[in-house]
């Protein structure tokens, strides 16, 4: 019965969508109140159904209903709760329910909370995310349907997938699909404001907090994922140029675009084109990365469907709401007010300088991406664009704004003083150019571009940190004083601040573990030893262990440095007996300047076990940057000027004539 009414309230929750499209549209054509009211409510019923619904296919899975197909093709009733639950979302069905829950989540936020948005606005808006709704509830339902039953029941099901049976795996998509969809809402502000014609710093208020919710949501599930693969696929690495990898990556490129664009269109009512056609950009290339991974096109260990009739019916989608909105902006774009003028040393200029970096360094990865897909369609011949290809040209583009990046926060609005900034970094220059030596003098081999990389992340790091010693006055005035401005500062400061510095730290581990990563692959038999990075690490033989639903053959690997014991390793191989599939768990030993990473291979015919060790320097410090980097999003959040809406000038009317 519950099945039953989570499938039902699927269908009204596609009836609810309908309505929040249709007549908030008409009533703000009509320019009838009662009619845009309607979006509200629609909203709100909306999402309480998707809500039912939901909470309903997560009620067969706890309880192992195996009379539903997604149920007894993606569970098993061995599996332990943590991922009996995760198992909701980890197939293509459950989380495209998932998706349009968030989908709809984001509206009822807007719904909730955008009282001081202009009725016609907010009206708009809605039905533009309804519309979203529309076609991706109207896709589960005809291709995708998650409550079909089997008749008669199975006694146990097939189980998740064991690479996904992973605590990381089990938040990932959540956070994924958060920054996904998040980027709906800026691309729903974008199009309502096209079809009003009026573009304002107002609109840039209320579409900031949004996009940059969607920013954080989608720089974690990244960062998860990034770690997921790491110590599960065995592989000592921390990004492979996945294309189901990059196809999040594009939006967060872009998305981090729109954020910096939107602060200009704020602060100096400038970048009005180019700010919508970043919002409807983004969310393309999320469109995009859905239908990546659920279209078949791609082969990949992310990759949720391979079921090409879906695939078609996402390209659909796609494709009406790309082009539509890109037709939509030929259109109007035109009659909108360009905005302010500003010098180009500035800080407006800075962040110009960002998106065109940023987007510049996502069409690099958008064309890596999809070449070969484009040549195998139009020739039939198979290439594969990997980690060269990305490294010579991603690199390059992305290193002027690395190094350009701590100028803008120290330049002032509309025309800046270089001079001036440059001498407030002389301090992070100084420590760029020690830590550039200090690593040529403590490195005996190449890449000998490495220690520049170093120098750069610590060139950010302190250029992070200018900012806020300079407006604080540290080490420039008593300590009461520096305190009182300290205390003054905006969130929004800080938050720059800390998302500087975590890209930093991020950089500072992506070129240390890139550089100077020690690799050995080696057949051991039980009392050999290997040295790496100073490390001996010692083969013991192998145990056999028995998890809740598999079954593993432990390494014992004791580690020493110097003659002392520093930690015991036990990475396994581990046989999931209900999906006959083996997965790979590393050991892992971390301490401050990297981790020992040893993964116990096949069992070889002489005797003896194939073993990699890897020596990964400061790795840790890339997801370490990316939770500064999120932490740095929620401090700017909690700005009041981000959380008052807009400024009481925007009352003055609801429906200002639009621009010529």
């Amino acid at each position: 019965m519950i099945i039953e009414i989570g499938h039902f309230a699927l269908i009204l929750a596609f009836l609810a969508a309908i309505i929040q499209t249709l007549l908030p549209l008409l009533g703000t054509y009509r320019r009838d109140n009662v009619l845009m009211a309607v979006a509200v409510p629609a909203a709100l019923t909306q999402f309480i159904l998707l809500t039912l619904s939901f909470l309903a296919l997560m009620y067969a899975f706890v309880i192992s209903d195996f009379s539903v197909e997604l149920v007894w093709k993606n569970s098993h009733s061995a599996k332990p709760v943590l991922y009996k639950i995760s198992g909701v979302w980890g197939n293509h069905e459950g989380s495209m329910v998932l998706w349009v829950l968030i989908l709809a989540l984001f509206g009822t936020l807007v719904a909730l909370f955008g009282r001081n948005l202009p009725p016609g606005l907010k009206a708009n808006a809605l039905a533009v995310q309804g519309s979203i709704s529309v076609a991706f509830l109207f896709f589960i339902l005809a291709t995708s349907n998650p409550f079909t039953r089997l008749d008669p029941a199975p006694i146990d099901g097939r189980g998740l997938n064991p690479i996904l049976q992973d605590p990381a795996l089990a938040f990932h998509p959540p956070f994924l699909y958060a920054g996904y969809v998040g980027f709906s809402m800026a691309f729903s502000f974008a199009v309502a404001a096209l079809i009003e014609g009026r573009l304002d710093a107002a609109w840039a208020r209320w579409v900031r907090p949004w996009t940059l919710v969607a920013w954080m949501c989608l720089t974690i599930g990244i960062s998860m994922g990034s770690w997921w693969a790491y110590y599960e696929l065995g592989w000592g690495g921390w990004w492979f140029w996945d294309p189901v990898e990059n196809a999040s990556f594009m939006p967060w490129l872009a998305g981090t675009a729109l954020l910096h664009s939107a602060l200009v269109m704020e602060k100096r009512d400038a970048l009005k084109i180019w700010t919508v056609l970043l919002a409807i950009l983004t969310f393309s290339l999320s469109l995009l990365g859905t239908f990546l991974v659920r279209s078949g096109v791609l082969t990949s260990v992310h990759a949720f469907a391979t079921d090409p009739e879906r695939g078609v019916f996402i390209l659909g989608i796609m494709m009406f709401f790309i082009g539509g909105s890109l037709a939509l902006y030929a259109w109007r774009a035109p009659q909108l007010r360009q905005g302010g003028l500003f010098a180009p040393i500035s800080r407006e200029g800075s962040l110009v300088l960002n998106n065109l970096i940023l987007t510049s360094a996502a069409a690099c990865v958008l064309v890596g991406t999809l070449y070969p897909l484009v040549l195998e369609s139009l020739t039939g011949e198979k290439i594969s664009v990997g980690a060269p290809f990305f490294n010579m040209t991603f690199g390059p583009i992305m290193l002027p704004l690395l190094v350009a990046a701590p100028f803008g926060p120290l330049l002032a609005w509309k025309r800046g003083d270089i001079h001036a900034a440059v001498q407030r970094l002389y301090w992070a220059a100084g420590l760029s150019f020690v830590a550039i030596v200090a690593s040529f003098a403590l490195v005996e081999r190449g890449p000998w571009l490495a220690p520049f990389g170093i120098g750069l992340g610590l060139w950010i790091v302190g250029g992070a940190l200018s900012e806020i010693i300079f407006r604080t006055k540290l080490f420039r005035a008593p300590i009461d004083e520096t305190w009182r401005r300290a205390r003054g500062l905006p969130r929004s400061a800080y938050g720059t601040c800390f998302a500087h510095l975590g890209l930093g730290l991020s950089v500072l581990g992506i070129v240390a573990t890139s550089a100077w990563q020690s690799e050995k692959v080696v057949a051991m038999k039980p009392g050999q030893a290997e040295n790496i990075a100073g490390y001996r690490v010692i083969f013991g033989g192998v145990a056999p262990r028995s998890g809740p639903n598999y079954k593993e053959l432990v390494g014992l690997f004791t580690v020493t440095k110097g003659g002392e014991l520093v930690t015991r390793l036990n990475p396994s191989k581990r046989n999931f007996t209900v999906q006959k599939q083996v997965t790979t768990e590393a050991g892992i030993y971390n301490s401050v300047l990297g981790d020992l990473y040893v993964v116990l291979g096949d069992k070889l015919d002489a005797g003896g076990y194939s073993v990699r060790v890897y020596f990964n320097p400061l790795v840790r410090l890339i997801w370490i940057g990316t939770l500064v980097m999120f932490f740095g999003g929620f401090l700017s959040l909690t700005d009041r000027r981000l959380r008052v809406g807009a400024p009481k000038r925007a009352h003055a009317a609801a429906h200002p004539a639009p621009a010529e």
